[in-house]
């Protein structure tokens, strides 16, 4: 594989589940004492092309391919104030997903920002980095808990029989994302069954679950070389219809990008993630 102006040579991390039939998991935090998360999940690197596509980013949609991107300036900037994040990002973010998908409501549940910190081994909540392999945030049981979590109980079970999606909002901060940017892979190229398992997520006071995602040849990863402050891109983390005709979710991960210029920031960016509901 060559690095070429359409594409770059890159690596990923794939996962593979514990070789003795043991339930996947990994901890949300890292343990000091071994400078990284518990885990029996195995990583392992693999060479990908990561198509750039600049251009022709409006031919990707969460229905065909799982995500969308869009060009969707914004005037907050108070990014490291998480009140402020709640009382005027969310708002502005609920009308740009109900604008781009035709959602009738728009539950977000949470957020995380981002930023690269290279050799720092902390992870904690207010300072998160990157994710470095390949993933989707959420499974079919994970989904419909956030439901009940998330939502009154006297809506639930009425919003369980429509259709509604789990989406995440990204953008990057500050500077265009040329270091360590966003890379997702097409959901037309993934073998739903074959090529994810559960992943338990343990926090101190509670289990989520999450998809790992094993190494398929066949996989099309994509990107959007400098992705600005300016652009956003919705990433399907789960749908409701399971019957083929869209796509189901996204893999994706922060890559290392051999074209990253020398001395460019390094990548910031904000992911909030929503309940998305349709009449």
């Amino acid at each position: 594989m060559s690095t070429t102006p359409d594409a770059v040579s890159a690596s990923i991390t794939y996962l593979l589940p514990p070789p003795n039939g043991e339930r996947a998991y990994q901890t949300i935090n890292a343990d000091p004492t071994i400078g990284d998360r518990r885990k029996n999940i195995i990583r392992k690197d693999f060479d990908a092309l990561i198509e750039n596509v600049r251009g022709k980013e409006h031919t990707f949609t969460l229905d065909n391919a799982g995500f969308q991107y869009a060009h969707r300036p914004t005037t907050f900037k108070d990014f490291r104030d998480d009140k402020k994040v709640l009382e005027d990002y969310y708002p502005e973010s609920e009308a740009l997903i109900k604008d781009l998908t035709g959602a009738s409501r728009v539950v977000f549940f949470d957020h995380t920002r981002r930023l690269r910190r290279p050799g720092e081994l902390d992870d904690a909540p207010d300072r998160r980095q990157p994710v470095a392999q390949a993933h989707v945030d959420q499974t079919t049981a994970s989904s419909i808990a956030r439901v009940h979590r998330h939502l009154p109980p006297t809506d639930a079970p009425a919003l369980l029989r429509r259709r509604f999606q789990i989406v995440n909002l990204w953008r990057p901060i500050g500077n265009p994302a040329l270091d360590w940017p966003l890379a997702l892979c097409d959901y037309r190229s993934v073998d739903a069954k074959q090529d994810t398992f559960p992943v338990a997520l343990v926090y101190p006071d509670r289990e989520g679950e999450t998809m790992g995602v094993k190494h398929n040849p066949n996989h099309q990863w994509k990107y959007l070389r400098g992705m600005t402050p300016d652009e956003v891109v919705m990433i399907k983390c789960f749908d409701s219809i399971e019957d083929g005709s869209v796509a189901r979710f996204t893999p994706h991960t922060g890559f290392q990008d051999p074209t990253t210029p020398a001395g460019a920031p390094f990548r910031e960016s904000i992911e909030l993630r929503a309940l998305v509901f349709y009449d």
